[in-house]
């Protein structure tokens, strides 16, 4: 029998997407509290995520008592997230809109965006537009938390990148893959394929689509970063997320995380 293939797009699949980048929420969820007791200039008690997907770490800081919110895009995941948040006895606190467009009623402590959604934002515009909403939405001596993937400054047109893994839910697995379809350094635009396997007990399917990422060295977010004056550069991480192993960044590095203090 042959796979059934459906082409989608894969943040409309809230659930396989939530179990496919949700496995390392411990990691993540340690890290930004040791970031918010040791980093920011205030307490913490109010966070916000901007392109908040499924908000898989949302409801688990609901969980640990912050007071969070977030907005994004896609309806479906925004749903997901608020009957989520609901069903743990939070208030469903997500909201549609744009995350370089946005305000919010009453300032927030701190702000995170872990994994490469600021990269869907594909002007130089909408980039500072983000940096600029985040610091109206964030108080001062509050935090944003930045992660990302970086290419390499030297890195051309024959820029090869490609990831696999599997991620297990009970009686659910997704295996997945991702990869560099085509990246021009001179746009700064890379075009991202996207591969889902998903076994239940009961059928096997795949959903393919691609994405389109803008692309930052370790020069494009200085300058960038830099532009935002809002925001000073307090420390830098890998994906380790170890409080106490800051990383310098430099032409070859490629997943960072920036802690930005609200100035």
């Amino acid at each position: 029998m042959s796979l059934e293939i459906i082409k989608g797009h894969l943040y409309d699949y809230p659930k396989y997407y939530d179990l496919v980048f949700g496995s390392d929420w411990k990691a993540e969820f340690d890290f930004l509290q040791d970031c918010f007791k040791q980093l920011a200039m205030r307490k913490v008690k109010r966070i916000f995520e901007p392109a908040c997907g499924t908000g898989r770490l949302m409801y688990k800081l609901a969980d640990a008592g912050f007071e969070v919110a977030g907005n994004d895009l896609n309806t479906f995941a925004v749903d997901y997230c608020n009957k989520r948040l609901e069903k743990r006895g939070h208030a469903g606190s997500a909201v549609v809109g744009d995350m370089s467009d946005f305000t919010v009623e009453k300032p927030f402590d701190a702000a995170f965006n872990m994994i490469n959604s600021f990269r869907h934002l594909r002007t130089e515009k909408e980039a500072v537009g983000h940096f600029r909403c985040v610091a109206e939405a964030v108080a001062e001596g509050g935090l944003f938390i930045l992660g990302m993937h970086l290419n390499p400054e030297d890195a051309g047109d024959d820029y090869e990148a490609e990831e696999e893994w599997s991620a297990r839910r009970g009686n659910l697995q997704v295996n997945t893959r991702l990869w560099s379809m085509n990246y021009d350094p001179k746009t700064r635009i890379e075009e991202i394929g996207f591969e889902y396997d998903v076994y239940t007990p009961t059928k096997q399917f795949r959903i393919e689509d691609t994405t389109t990422f803008r692309c930052y060295t370790r020069k494009h977010m200085d300058k960038l970063i830099k532009k935002c004056t809002e925001w000073e550069l307090v420390e830098t991480y890998d994906f380790h997320y170890d409080i106490e192993d800051p990383i310098k960044v430099d032409e070859n590095t490629e997943d960072v995380v920036y802690i930005l203090r609200k100035k």
